[in-house]
């Protein structure tokens, strides 16, 4: 594995910041890691693991060792009558897992197609779109621990998944490597058509019995509707986390907003705002400050027209938080890690 000086990491964020890391080297096996590690060179210099760099804000330039993901590989571990296990390396594309997934017609991850970032990044996030979530058909991962380097299998309940949450994003956060996930998917698909515009899309399609592809393709076209191209306009995707109030604050939200949306939160009385409305209703969807600005189509997006530094990202989305929270009294959350 071989580790560069001052390299640019432009092209390594999808807000397409041009920051620069101390050192850079990509891996492409836990042994070409482990071997850096062992030869003591940059044991003075934290490590930021990288994976898609979609769900990253970097401020400035970065004093470590930054790896980028790219351990490679899908392979089916297990088969029965109505399940199959497929495990990938922690560097594929998870558009791209997905797409593998959709045409063996194995079901469960068709609604998370188009999701920017990395295998190995999904389970840190438990990201999730159109009423599926990773942890939905996740069975295990393998991940290095970074102070004994021996890797160490975590199964759902070990991973701790909780709202775009997980033990890596918390107690576990930078201890581990993440180097594969293994995922259960059906033969038999439970199809999950109910949420967003998925319906209405197949509807206007004339399609009656969807298939798994079918669903791939509606939520294809609606994230492409809605969110900015990275290549075209630097952006993360979603910055902020959709908020999670009590039964009784939802009560006074509604009773203050009456066309506010929510959603239950399953298997608790707690409510679920969209984070965008918010934004929307705040004033802030359109907003341009410079080249950084709140994304014309999806008040949840923060985008980098060209030349925004990440500070000044940053400081548009503390701004906007205010703006919320002294509107509505909500507080939003970052969905993104800010560096």
């Amino acid at each position: 594995m071989k580790v560069f000086e001052h390299v640019s990491l432009k092209s390594y964020n999808t807000f397409g910041l041009d920051v620069k890391a101390r050192y850079f080297a990509e891996i492409s096996s836990l042994e070409s890691y482990l071997m850096v590690c062992e030869s003591g060179k940059y044991a003075h210099v934290p490590h930021l693991f990288l994976g898609g760099g979609s769900n990253i804000l970097l401020t400035k330039d970065v004093e470590a060792l930054v790896l980028k993901m790219d351990i490679q590989g899908i392979e089916v571990t297990q088969e029965t009558e109505d399940f199959i296990w497929v495990r990938a390396g922690a560097g594929v594309i998870w558009h791209d897992f997905v797409m593998y997934a959709v045409q063996h017609q194995w079901a469960g991850i068709e609604n998370l197609a188009l999701i920017p970032g990395t295998v190995g990044a999904a389970p840190m996030q438990n990201i999730g779109a159109y009423g599926v979530e990773i942890k939905d058909t996740f069975d295990h991962l393998e991940a290095l621990n970074l102070e004994t380097s021996k890797l160490e299998r975590f199964d759902e309940e070990a991973c701790q998944f909780g709202y775009r949450e997980s033990f890596f994003k918390h107690a576990g956060k930078g201890l581990y490597l993440i180097s594969s996930v293994c995922f259960k998917l059906a033969k038999k698909a439970q199809l999950h058509t109910s949420y967003g515009a998925i319906q209405d899309i197949l509807q206007a399609r004339g399609i009656i019995q969807p298939g798994i592809q079918d669903v791939a393709n509606a939520v294809i076209e609606i994230r492409q509707s809605k969110l900015p191209d990275p290549k075209d306009i630097g952006n993360s995707g979603s910055f902020f986390k959709n908020p999670t109030v009590s039964a009784e604050e939802a009560k006074r939200l509604h009773a203050e907003n009456p066309a506010i949306p929510s959603y239950p939160v399953v298997g608790s009385t707690d409510v679920k705002f969209p984070a965008g409305w918010f934004i929307e209703q705040a004033g802030w969807k359109g907003f341009r400050d410079g080249d950084a600005g709140v994304h014309a189509k999806q008040a949840l997006v923060l985008v980098n027209y060209g030349h925004a530094t990440g500070l000044q990202l940053l400081d548009l989305s503390e701004k906007i938080k205010q703006s919320v929270r002294s509107k509505f009294g909500v507080s939003l959350e970052t969905e993104v890690n800010i560096i």
